[in-house]
């Protein structure tokens, strides 16, 4: 009664969404919030990587390159494809700069705040080697800080030179690993963003320690209020976006991170499970390996046995592209729609018209978190009176 429905075969709600035009000449208009998260040639396969360009691109949304730079594999099968500055500057090109429809600088990724990365050696093939400029087979270790700049004053500077190298046309995002958010998203803001990408803890990386990934940084429902309270003090809520990743596996994930506030969402491991990791049509290889269908997340070894975190150039070749943007579109699509069918069930005829009055918590952990009611009652604890 109080909020009226709407019938899912007659009324509309829509799923677009605009990246990026608080500065850019060029921002992104994609057809659905949910963009792949940057996940590196070297972590993974150039087969992996044009799978997802192809999936992304089916349904209308982006890529993004991850370390390592550019593969012709994925600008050539990717309509929208993000370009990651990174601490470690492996692959970094200008060409590929103005090549990219939008750059991502990373100061921080969810699993590993504050930490740097490791592509072991054997991983390290000759074509990964070349692109990183460093020799094949060797351990290759990714910096935990950009090395020319300190400081929120130098990134403003550093954000300045790549509006200069791209003519002003491109989007610029900071991504960073959450942790201290409110406080991170308001120097990225000052900084010059045009959206900022905030990264939870149950974001998956296999370039870091067990005790960066279980013990350092915040979720992703906790690190969320947070941003959206910085860029509302600044006025810039749905003005600077923001883009939420970690953990992200479903439709309902995409709507509850919609309706606390993010403009999109970003997702890396669940793609990857998507792509066909963990399939049991490779069961025996699993086990040879001391695993198992549906458990395999050693994806630092690079002897993934559906060919996705791999450099192995068999291992690779069983990855079809083709098949692999299929079944990216489809999860995609999927997730696309569970969204709008919750969003339909609040009455809102767009994803974005999602707002926290729609949530309520089942927990008090979650309240406090979300800093939604607990389901029954008023009380938002720490916030409101019992």
């Amino acid at each position: 009664m109080s909020r009226y429905p709407l019938e899912g075969y007659r009324e509309r709600c829509d799923t677009d969404v605009v990246l990026g035009d608080r500065h850019a000449e060029r921002p992104l208009h994609l057809s659905t919030p949910v963009t792949i998260a940057g996940m590196s040639f070297g972590a993974l396969s150039a087969q992996a990587k044009e799978s997802l360009g192809r999936g992304a691109s089916e349904v209308g949304t982006s890529t993004t390159t991850g370390d390592g730079g550019m593969t012709d594999e994925e600008r050539g099968h990717s309509k929208t494809l993000v370009y990651q500055v990174l601490p470690s500057r492996y692959g970094m090109n200008p060409d590929h700069l103005r090549a990219a429809d939008a750059i991502e600088v990373v100061l921080g990724q969810g699993a590993k705040p504050g930490g740097g990365g490791m592509l072991l050696g054997q991983k390290i093939s000759d074509r990964v080697a070349g692109m990183r400029t460093l020799p094949p087979g060797i351990d290759q270790r990714s910096a935990c800080r950009h090395p020319d700049w300190t400081g929120p004053d130098d990134l403003a500077i550093k954000i300045l030179e790549l509006r200069e190298i791209t003519d002003w046309q491109k989007p610029i995002y900071v991504k960073v690993g959450a942790t201290r958010t409110y406080y991170d998203v308001k120097l990225a803001v000052a900084a010059g963003a045009d959206v900022v990408v905030v990264d939870g803890m149950q974001g998956g990386t296999a370039a870091t320690q067990e005790v960066f990934i279980e013990h350092v940084g915040i979720p992703i429902l906790a690190a969320i209020p947070q941003a959206v309270q910085a860029l509302s003090e600044l006025g810039l809520h749905r003005k600077v976006q923001l883009v939420v990743s970690g953990g992200i596996r479903t439709g309902a994930d995409v709507a509850k991170a919609m309706a606390l506030g993010a403009d999109a969402v970003a997702i890396g491991t669940a793609a990857l499970i998507a792509l066909g990791d963990n399939d049991p049509r490779w069961a025996k290889e699993y086990e040879s390996i001391g695993s198992a269908a549906g458990f395999y997340d050693d994806f630092q070894d690079g002897r993934d046995p559906a060919g996705i975190t791999t450099q192995d150039p068999e291992l690779a070749a069983r990855l079809d592209p083709l098949q692999g943007g299929r079944r990216i579109a489809n999860y995609l699509r999927v997730l696309t729609l569970e969204a709008q069918t919750i969003a339909r069930a609040c009455g809102k005829g767009h994803l974005l018209h999602l707002e926290p009055e729609d949530l309520v918590s089942l927990t008090i952990e979650a309240a406090a978190m979300a800093r939604v009611p607990l389901a029954g009652t008023s009380w938002i604890p720490g916030r409101t009176p019992l």
